[in-house]
């Protein structure tokens, strides 16, 4: 039997989020693998990558940098979600799924 593409569902949705952006002509496909790359670079200078959860930690910065850059979020509005979900996940009884409040 195949291992799936991806050890979690957030991972293949960040990756088809931004193979969509890119198709969509907010950057290039060159630009992201280049951005990408300098992002891994950088996190790998502390300790070895073990291409999982790190690896998509990375993916999502260098994603919310280049939104950033090309001015379609701010950081506030991101950190301002991630509290948002983090307050959802927090009140959600355990088995249920998380919604954000409207």
């Amino acid at each position: 039997m195949d291992e799936p593409a991806f050890s979690e569902p957030w991972h293949a949705q960040v990756f088809a989020m931004t193979v969509h952006l890119s198709k969509q002509g907010v950057f290039s496909w060159p630009d992201w693998t280049e951005r990408f790359g300098a992002t891994l670079a950088t996190h790998g200078v502390s300790r070895e990558l073990d291409g999982g959860e790190d690896y998509y930690n990375a993916w999502i910065e260098t994603l919310e940098t280049v939104l950033i850059d090309a001015q379609l979020t701010e950081t506030s509005a991101i950190s301002q979600m991630i509290e948002n979900w983090r307050e959802a996940y927090l009140s959600t009884p355990h088995g249920q799924p998380v919604k954000l409040k409207a």
